[in-house]
């Protein structure tokens, strides 16, 4: 049974755990400028303390450690720190040419963690989710209030920065494909684009007509509206993506796990797939930090779990081993939401 079979087959029997925040512990190392740096970096004019992606270069061994410790943790899939790993978001940095190199090194480390968890534990395989963010434009809003006609970004544009990521995680190992974080759906629906359309290179290349990796799409409710950034609600940002044979498509970021329970709600009811979630630890204190506890994060997740929301559960910002322990043993009681449609 290779790996895309065991994802399917465990799918329908349990809830997967899915890991938390890489970007809340990457912090915890206190990383200084001379980190993100390797030498071929050493005369970069830019200054790149904060590019996490980089990491995957520079200092893979504190990546190593991250994953790893979600692992023990008693998470099934890790997600690559290639979150803002595309040639878009790494031009803030002056590093587009580096985009598709960050996501192959990322998807390997992850790779290689996951293959050591899975060869100590054959009965609890781990697997690799590919992150794909949402870069730092948008497609369908202006970012000049005063034009609103006018784009920072447009379609072809995100579908060839996205097409290079997808050839680099496909290339490092990755099993799944996560496109997450979606704040604007045209955004999402190139990415979706670029992953179809490469699928049907490497058939070609392969001579395999049925590659495909699973997709997995998660969304982000971005106030007390209930809508996305673009202006979506929930049904209508599924309703737009189910033309894609998706894995799950769920909910992450921006809200904690309280204020996304009515979303998920919506999810359950009318997705024909796996649903998934993973939000962040509450929201956000004053100074922008996350307080809730493992313990408290767990409680409100376990009413997800109680309803039968969920198929795949996780953590986004202000995440860490703890909080995903406390849920991977919340998780462990209940069955996964099922449906006709969802896991056929």
């Amino acid at each position: 049974m290779n790996r895309k079979e065991q994802l399917l087959k465990l799918l329908k029997e349990r809830i997967l755990i899915l890991d938390g925040a890489m970007g809340t512990m990457i912090q915890r190392y206190k990383l200084e400028e001379n980190d993100f740096r390797n030498t071929s970096l050493v005369d970069h004019t830019h200054p790149l303390k904060g590019n996490n992606d980089l990491l995957t270069l520079t200092r893979p061994d504190v990546i190593k450690e991250i994953h790893a410790a979600y692992f023990e943790a008693g998470a099934d899939i890790a997600e690559t720190n290639t979150f803002s790993s595309t040639s878009i978001a790494q031009a803030d940095y002056g590093l587009e040419h580096l985009a598709y190199e960050l996501n192959l090194q990322g998807a390997k480390i992850a790779r290689e963690v996951a293959d050591a968890f899975t060869e100590n534990n054959p009965h609890k395989p781990r697997f690799v989710a590919g992150s794909i963010g949402p870069t730092n434009r948008t497609a369908s809003i202006s970012p000049d209030v005063n034009d609103p006609g006018f784009r920072a970004i447009n379609f072809d544009q995100l579908v060839e920065a996205y097409t290079e990521q997808i050839r680099g995680l496909i290339d490092g190992g990755a099993d799944i494909l996560l496109v997450e974080t979606v704040f604007d759906t045209l955004n999402a629906k190139a990415a979706l684009y670029a992953i179809q359309d490469v699928y049907e290179e490497y058939a070609k290349q392969l001579n395999q007509p049925d590659f495909g990796l699973p997709i997995m799409v998660s969304g982000t409710i971005t106030d007390a509206s209930g809508r996305t950034l673009s202006g979506q609600t929930t049904e209508a940002f599924l309703i737009s993506l189910s033309h894609v044979p998706l894995l799950s498509i769920g909910l992450n970021c921006a809200l904690g796990a309280k204020e996304l329970r009515p979303y998920l709600q919506v999810l359950a009811r009318k997705a024909p797939f796996a649903v998934s979630a993973h939000p962040n630890a509450g929201l956000p204190n004053e100074f922008g930090a996350y307080d809730q506890t493992p313990e408290l994060m767990a409680a409100q997740v376990e009413e997800f779990l109680q309803e039968g929301l969920l198929n795949i559960v996780g953590g986004c910002c202000g995440t860490t081993p703890p909080h995903i322990k406390a849920i991977a043993e919340v998780a462990a009681k209940y069955s996964p939401r099922t449906t006709a449609e969802a896991l056929a």
